[in-house]
């Protein structure tokens, strides 16, 4: 389970994923509840523990504090092409163990860390700024999501379009393998600061929503202090940043620390983005949508090695939305429980990433419902 945790003892049965990835989730109401599901559950896996959620906290800063000291200690030693690999090799391997970092600092904003929320905040506060993330913004938008999931009206993060909103110009060069691959370039580099900025591929609302302004329309009025702090976060690291490059120099600043942030950056669009992009999965309008079936409405993906490094976000998301407070080293052995219980409505996709990226951006361009089923129950398509 997750970096520096321990293996948990699968059920003696477990239920096989099925093999056709792309045969669909069915989309009525489960003969199940969702009491039904966590009875399946060990209890002992909704317990948090402070010591074990920060021994994996511990673990990914240990490692990336000695990655960091490797990378300023020897590799201006290594003459020119190793040392040009040398850093690749940094920024990949930094940009996953602080992607780990972000994954804990997510378990705080879901108060699965530990039993105290003030911890909970107060860490998740201090990762997610180092982070340039705004932490309670943040934290807001994503519980809406979680309340929210493949809701059409409601939910807050990549919510597809229908057939009626693509524009007459994506349809021209929807085809064009050149303009994909650019496509999901812009997306992984440039898509988390344009969802915080512009809520780019977010909820629709009114006015401009932006998770950095306190008036913003995804925050009540109760909520509009958490924001400012959540913006002095933020910018107090940013001035961090801003002396640092003043000392130090800014090609020093992203050789250390903006390359391995983009790489968090990429990777959390990517997880984000493939856990609830699927030919196999439905949305719902307002007509059709539960919580049960629209948090049954993601997938499970394998990420190989780096499930482990990411504590298991990527392979036990499932489980993840069916009982968020739930704490990540629990969460395999929470997915082999309830895989009997879900039957079909559980999806599992162990396609290679790159491929799965390529597919889902061919397959999943807009949501429309079948010819002759239920309107309320959309279906990702690609042909106009």
């Amino acid at each position: 389970m997750g970096s520096g945790g321990q293996t948990s003892v699968p059920p003696k049965t477990p239920k096989k994923p099925k093999t056709n990835v792309l045969r669909r989730v069915p989309h009525s109401k489960p003969p199940f509840t969702l009491s039904e599901v966590k009875k399946a559950i060990p209890p002992h896996c909704f317990n948090r523990s402070v010591l074990r959620s920060f021994s994996y906290l511990i673990y990914d800063l240990v490692i990336s504090s000695l990655l960091y000291y490797a990378a300023t200690t020897y590799i201006h030693l290594l003459p020119s092409p190793l040392s040009s690999l040398a850093w690749v090799l940094y920024w990949i391997c930094q940009g996953c163990i602080l992607m780990a970092v972000w994954v804990v600092a997510h378990e705080c904003g879901h108060h699965a860390f530990s039993d105290y929320q003030w911890l909970d905040d107060t860490l998740g506060l201090v990762l997610h700024s180092a982070l340039l993330v705004p932490y309670f913004s943040w934290k807001i938008s994503h519980r809406r999501h979680h309340s929210n999931t493949a809701s059409m009206e409601r939910d807050e993060v990549f919510v597809p379009k229908t057939k009626s909103e693509v524009r007459w110009y994506y349809k021209d060069l929807i085809n064009n393998p050149f303009y994909k691959m650019f496509n999901v370039f812009v997306t992984l580099t440039l898509g988390w600061p344009l969802y915080l900025m512009f809520n780019i591929s977010g909820r629709k609302y009114d006015r401009h929503a932006c998770h950095f302004d306190p008036y913003s329309p995804i925050y009540s009025n109760r909520e509009r202090a958490q924001i400012y702090l959540s913006d002095v976060g933020v910018l107090s690291v940013g001035f961090g940043l801003y002396k640092l490059a003043a000392a130090k120099g800014l090609t020093w600043v992203l050789c250390i620390y903006g390359v391995p942030l983009l790489i968090v950056n990429g990777f959390l669009i990517l997880i984000t983005w493939l856990h609830h992009t699927h030919p196999a999965l439905a949305h719902y309008d307002s007509s059709e949508w539960d919580w049960l079936r629209g948090a049954l409405a993601t997938v499970d993906r394998d990420y190989g090695i780096l499930n482990k490094v990411f504590h298991n976000i990527t392979d036990t998301h499932v489980a993840h939305h069916l009982f968020s407070t739930m704490p990540h080293y629990h969460a395999m052995e929470a997915t082999k429980a309830i895989r009997p219980i879900l039957g079909d409505y559980y999806q599992y996709d162990g396609t290679p990433i790159l491929k799965a990226i390529w597919r889902e951006t061919k397959e999943c361009m807009y949501v429309e419902p079948d010819v002759g089923s239920e309107k309320g129950v959309l279906w990702y398509k690609n042909e106009f």
